[in-house]
């Protein structure tokens, strides 16, 4: 019987407490859409495991995955991923802008056979096969509660400003701006940079981001035009909040083979330790009240035609951005890492 007992009582110490334990209320779970470049560096590939995370532990639900890195392997390799996690049914809209055509370092991973099988199974084999960008997010949009979603963008701001501009179609007799300024709950953003970032030589500069400087004109229709409320994670963020490669080494190992993992190692083998830029967007994206961070006054972010980003104090200003406390570092970095890497279903 004390046997018994004991199991019980580690099993309900082990069971996520608070809100998670309630979430199973399909109003509880936040409609998220993950927008990103994934194949042009690592954090998108933690992040969109992150998101799987979030979602079997009931707090997210990831209504839609739209990609602004054009190669058709990188919405391949996103299924291949959702597929590992159990969720390959999930949309995937791609966009044809031309732009970072090139194929990365892992999304090649989508066509790895082991046996004449794919190691990472999936069926959408190509993003040509895939659906246009703004068409799935207009479909997802139009699916959701008034004010419910969040959008995590991590990647260039290409498919958001295209959805701006879009027209009524099947999915919404609404234009995307009014689509948007109906459904969306928060805009959770990695781009640009609000502090200033030390040289090689040591000395203060601004910085010109890249998810910014890959499509200027997006970016800025974005940052002057989007409807409802923005947070901006800044270049800063992610640098200050590295993920430990050791997490890669040791707790990806319940699978032989884990694409977040491989992609990591293809990406930049550890002992390297990657920032987390997208990871911190996807985490105030679904956990705003978890004071991870603080956030700045409101006001507006600017977009330059360099693509330098400046942010203007204003008290009717929607914009915010965060800010990474040192005493909050550590509990940041284990929520990033626990997340990640949790394995599939583990929370059902």
């Amino acid at each position: 019987m004390k046997t018994h007992l004991g199991i019980l009582l580690l099993v309900l110490c082990a069971w996520p407490v608070g809100d998670v334990l309630t979430a199973a209320d399909p109003e509880r779970a936040v409609p998220l859409i993950f927008d990103t470049d994934i194949g042009n560096d690592v954090d998108d590939v933690l992040a969109l495991g992150m998101i799987h995370a979030l979602q079997s532990r009931g707090e997210c639900r990831l209504a839609a995955v739209t990609i602004t890195k054009d190669h058709p392997a990188a919405a391949a390799f996103t299924d291949a991923v959702n597929t590992f996690y159990g969720r390959g049914e999930i949309p995937i809209g791609v966009c044809r802008s031309g732009i970072t055509k090139s194929g990365g370092k892992f999304i090649g991973l989508a066509n790895q056979r082991d046996g004449g099988q794919f190691r990472y199974p999936h069926d959408l084999r190509s993003g040509a096969d895939a659906p246009g960008a703004v068409a799935v997010l207009r479909k997802a949009l139009a699916a959701e509660r008034d004010g419910s979603v969040a959008i995590a963008q991590v990647g260039f701001s290409t498919n958001l400003a295209n959805l701006l501009n879009s027209q009524p179609d099947d999915h919404s007799a609404l234009t995307g701006m009014a689509l948007v300024k109906k459904k969306v709950r928060l805009l959770s953003i990695m781009a640009g940079a609000f502090r200033q970032i030390p040289g090689k030589n040591g000395q203060l500069h601004d910085h010109k981001e890249y998810n910014i400087v890959m499509d200027i004109p997006a970016a800025k229709k974005l940052a002057a035009e989007w409807p409802t409320p923005i947070v901006w994670s800044g270049y800063e963020i992610g640098i200050k909040l590295a993920y430990p490669h050791q997490s890669i080494e040791r707790d990806y190992a319940y699978a032989p083979h884990h694409p977040l993992a491989e992609a990591y190692v293809l990406y930049s083998p550890p002992p390297h330790n990657r920032p987390t830029w997208d990871l911190t967007s996807v985490l105030y994206a679904v956990r705003p009240e978890h004071e991870y961070f603080a956030l700045s006054t409101p006001g507006q972010v600017t977009v330059a035609d360099d693509g330098l980003t400046t942010f203007s104090p204003s008290d009717v200003g929607s914009q915010r951005y965060l800010i990474a406390a040192d005493q909050q570092k550590l509990r940041v970095l284990e929520a990033l890492q626990l997340l990640s890497s949790q394995p599939p279903n583990a929370a059902k």
